[in-house]
């Protein structure tokens, strides 16, 4: 949504935008927040009032009628809906089904295979344009200052080593504890790599500490801390140490002066590959029970006395069907980005992570090969806007 909002705004200024927030379980519920603040001349609905006007009431925030209704996430139904309320015409990036071929316009393709996938649906030729991942440009602007805040963050030592562990609720509740265990091996074993935190800027300063509180999962193996404050922004402070592991909030602001980052899968993966990031990719399967998956599964383990247990497996049995988790790494079809995937120990991440840094080719090929991998979907946003505007690209 940034750069495409970026670029709109840019090539058309007095287009009127209205940003509907639909609920969903990978949200964290503080991006209607986040936005307004990004887009304060944009009008703005969070889940809550979406339902609101889903049903068939009326919202200050949302328009009577619109020219185009334009789905980039969540549940193609939420589009559909939005659009029945406001007419006009509808587009979809990335994603659709044959149910709503009819309903959309046009579908807007991040390459050639998505592409094939979605004239597979019953999209003509005519009515899919390939314009690349909205996720590249999203990278090289927050980079280049574009999204982040005016003031500079934290001081952190170029050469460092950058932990995102994610933004959803179960990883910030035990990935902030585990990776910051991890982070305390590191430092005793390789006290010439220092480390930092990326977190996501949906994510409070309240929630860490209370993941940081209870040390996470008892099946990940955190370790307890504080959320302390330095002379710019926040700290992790483990339980019995002197010296905080200082945060970031604008992750791909640092990614590029990093010696490597350590993540887990997700769009993350697409933006560091678009800026050349050396990358190790986590995939923790110590209590699989607590992830986030798509569909009716994901409330499995409601279900009395052997929810937990169903889940568990399900979850184990998905991840056992992808040879590759991390998008780039499938994208190339090779490993570009090493991933460490099951039952793992902050150890033994640290280990990894310590000898990564170490292999200094290893890392200058991924990184060529990363960036080379997305060079040539760098524009998607302004190419999207252009045609939503109806101008030459």
């Amino acid at each position: 949504m940034r750069p495409l909002v970026t670029a709109l705004l840019r090539l058309a200024p007095e287009t009127e935008l209205t940003l509907f927030f639909v609920p969903d379980d990978y949200a964290t519920g503080r991006e209607p927040d986040v936005a307004r603040r990004m887009f304060p001349r944009a009008h703005v609905v969070a889940p809550a009032d979406y339902v609101r006007f889903a049903l068939g009431g009326r919202l200050a925030d949302a328009p009577d009628r619109a020219d185009l209704v334009l789905y980039l996430g969540g549940d193609l139904l939420h589009a559909a809906r939005v659009h029945g309320r406001l007419g006009g015409r509808a587009r979809s990036y990335k994603f659709a089904r044959k149910r709503w071929v009819k309903t959309f316009e046009r579908v807007y393709a991040v390459d050639a295979k998505n592409r094939r996938e979605l004239e597979a649906l019953g999209f003509d030729g005519e009515r899919v344009e390939l314009v690349g991942n909205l996720a590249v440009d999203g990278a090289l602007g927050e980079a280049a200052g574009a999204f982040g805040p005016s003031t500079p963050g934290p001081a952190v030592a170029p050469g460092s080593i950058l932990v995102m562990p994610g933004s959803r609720r179960h990883e910030i509740a035990s990935g902030v504890p585990f990776f910051l265990h991890m982070a305390v091996f590191l430092r005793e074993r390789r006290p010439d790599l220092p480390v930092a935190f990326a977190l996501s800027p949906f994510t409070n300063d309240a929630e860490i500490a209370r993941a940081l509180a209870t040390g996470g999962h008892p099946n990940v193996w955190g370790v307890r801390g504080t959320v302390v404050p330095m002379s710019e922004g926040i700290g992790l402070l483990p339980e019995g140490a002197d010296v905080p592991f200082p945060v970031v909030r604008d992750a791909m602001r640092y990614a590029p002066q990093a010696r490597l980052v350590v993540t887990l899968p997700g769009t993350k993966c697409v933006e560091l590959a678009a800026l050349g990031v050396p990358t190790i990719v986590c995939v923790p399967l110590n209590a699989p029970e607590v992830v986030v998956i798509n569909g009716p599964l994901q409330y499995l383990d409601r279900v009395p006395f052997a929810g937990t247990f169903l889940k568990r497996a399900m979850v184990v049995v998905v991840d056992s069907r992808f040879p590759l988790t991390a998008q780039p790494n499938m994208d190339a079809g090779e490993i570009l980005m090493p991933e460490l995937r099951g039952t793992l120990m902050p150890g033994g991440v640290a280990t990894s992570v310590a000898a990564y840094a170490d292999d200094g080719a290893e890392r200058a090929r991924a990184s060529r090969r990363l960036a080379a991998l997305y060079a040539d979907q760098a524009g998607a946003a302004d190419r999207m806007a252009c045609s939503l505007l109806e101008r030459p690209a």
